[in-house]
């Protein structure tokens, strides 16, 4: 597959993703309150919290199927190891979601800052976001799987039929079924179920065929050989995670839900900035995984540098626009001047980091 062509196809995926995700807004905060919406950013910011769990094993799944594309290990080891991740994914997202279940209400009356919103309902809320979450978490493992193929323009297009599922159909959700939150997150629930049944069988189906009794064997030697490079990743996704989520998550302690979802529209639209460099990522690590498994270092450099350039020509921008015309921006797409005059200076702060960001990763 053509490396140009996936590039291209994670674009319009992304860039389709972000827009619907972004577009909607306006209509979540007029169908579901300003209140409910800060539920929505808490939801956001825990899916950030669960990378985490994930311990760099997503990262490993996908270099580890580039590798296979080039030559560097076999089929029988490749299903082993899913197999083996598949079991870590599978116990890490029940555990961890069974905490946040467990500790609902805890969360819901000591933790944020509920004003209008039963308490009882706040709190079935976070325990779907609690499933939600996991069952996203264990989706990461086949969508690598899909990657480290270059898959790519068939996980674009999968990804913008499940935005749009989750950003657009909800809307007539709200419409003709009900506005409540709860259901809103019942509604997320059931496109997150299709979500993982869809890649699981997606991913199975690339993978190559082996002898049925060796598909199904289980083992911890093939995780083992990739647990130094699965740690590595791990350390830096962790300071990933700290730099870019700590202040969301102390911020869901000190604001009021309402104020809260004023931050958080400031930081989806910022997001925009490294949104937009992320398909060059998505494109580019199972290549250069593979060139690496090939020996091919000059070819990998030179990659490595004209992606780092095109990241540049992206990132810089985009940020530099968001920062200088924040106030227009938000008037533009809110048409609230007293909104965008709120949240105009925090989506300037955040449009200049996650352009440095962008960069960084």
């Amino acid at each position: 597959m053509s490396l140009k062509l996936n590039i291209l196809a994670s674009y319009v995926g992304q860039f389709y993703v972000m827009l619907i995700s972004i577009a909607m807004v306006p209509l979540y905060l007029q169908y579901m309150g300003t209140e409910a919406y800060g539920l929505v950013g808490f939801f956001a910011m825990l899916q950030a919290w669960f990378q985490l769990l994930d311990l760099g094993l997503t990262p490993t799944m996908a270099r580890e199927t580039a590798r296979f594309n080039g030559g560097a290990t076999d089929a029988h080891s490749l299903r082993r190891l899913l197999r083996a991740l598949e079991v870590i994914f599978i116990g890490v997202a029940v555990l961890a979601a069974a905490g946040i279940i467990l500790s609902a209400n805890f969360v819901a009356a000591d933790w944020l800052k509920v004003q209008n919103l039963p308490l009882e309902k706040v709190k079935q809320a976070i325990q779907l976001m609690a499933i939600i979450i996991a069952l996203r978490l264990v989706c990461g493992l086949y969508r690598a799987t899909v990657t480290g193929f270059e898959k790519l323009v068939w996980l674009s297009t999968f990804n913008i039929l499940i935005a749009t599922l989750k950003f657009v159909v909800i809307i007539p959700f709200f419409i003709f079924v009900s506005v409540d939150f709860v259901d809103f997150f019942h509604y997320q629930l059931a496109v997150a179920i299709a979500e993982f049944a869809i890649l699981l069988i997606q991913a199975y189906r690339f993978l190559p065929d082996v002898k049925k009794e060796d598909a199904s064997s289980w083992a911890w030697g093939p995780l083992i050989k990739v647990l130094k490079f699965s740690f590595s990743v791990a350390f830096t996704s962790s300071v990933w995670v700290l730099v870019t989520q700590t202040d969301k998550l102390m911020l869901s302690k000190l604001l009021d839900l309402s104020q809260y979802a004023y931050f958080t529209l400031a930081v989806l639209v910022a997001s925009g900035v490294t949104v937009i460099t992320g398909p060059i990522a998505s494109a580019l690590m199972p290549r250069l995984a593979r060139l690496s498994a090939e020996r091919d270092e000059v070819a990998l450099v030179t990659l490595y540098r004209q992606a780092t350039q095109l990241v540049g020509v992206v990132a810089i921008p985009a940020s530099l626009i968001l920062a200088v015309f924040s106030e227009k921006v938000l008037w533009a797409w809110t048409g609230d001047s007293i909104l965008a005059a709120k949240v105009a200076p925090i989506l300037t702060l955040y449009a200049l980091g996650n352009g440095i960001l962008a960069l960084g990763a």
